[in-house]
């Protein structure tokens, strides 16, 4: 059996005995698609060893997910606290300087207004502001992708989605304790959205389709 694999490079293919990505260097279209791990369950009579082998090496790149995931919910958490703490400063520092200006109004001329309008401090300020959130929005997107991971099995509600019951996902917690920050950035992004706004929802939110 030949396959269609480029030839003489380093490729990740999925492997017809595990069904995992795993590393290939093909020289012929003829060499066989199976991972160095499988190549000892090649044969009928080394099912149970082959079955056996694969539950092991599912479950440590499930367990590897696991791992890539809980980072990942580490990694927004600590994000958004950033965030928090900067668009506080910033919008703070956006106040003071339009009450400047709003209080030197009667003291200025129309043109000394503009200018102070226009001042390059206000403009950063405003810039910082802007990015700040666009970072949220990363970031609440991706915390949005991984609470996908972890939802309510709507069949059974002891259970979560990744496969482990409520009490033993580890991912959880630290899920709910973000669910109504998410749910309000999710609500008013989808209605910026509908207005043919600026959003920050992910490309695969439903609200998109």
């Amino acid at each position: 059996m030949t396959h269609a694999y480029q030839l003489y490079e380093d490729i990740d293919a999925q492997c017809l005995c595990c069904r995992a990505l795993q590393p290939f260097h093909f020289t012929s279209a003829a060499d066989q698609v199976v991972c160095s791990f499988c190549v000892r369950h090649i044969g009928a009579d080394r099912a149970e060893r082959r079955d056996s082998d694969h539950v092991a090496l599912w479950s440590e790149l499930y367990s590897e997910l696991q791992d890539v995931q809980r980072e990942a919910v580490a990694d927004a958490t600590l994000l958004l606290a950033e965030r928090d703490a900067s668009i506080t400063s910033l919008t703070s520092q956006v106040g003071e300087l339009r009450g400047l200006v709003a209080g030197q109004f009667d003291q200025t001329d129309a043109g000394g207004i503009r200018a102070v309008l226009e001042n390059d401090l206000v403009k950063r300020a405003e810039r910082k502001i802007e990015l700040a959130t666009r970072r949220n929005d990363r970031a609440l997107a991706a915390l949005w992708r991984v609470a996908r991971v972890h939802a309510d099995d709507a069949t059974n509600p002891t259970q979560c989605a990744c496969g482990r019951s409520v009490m033993q996902c580890p991912d959880r917690p630290i899920i709910e304790g973000m669910r109504q920050e998410l749910g309000e950035w999710e609500a008013r992004n989808v209605a910026l959205h509908q207005a043919g706004e600026r959003h920050g929802l992910p490309s695969e939110h439903p609200a998109l389709g």
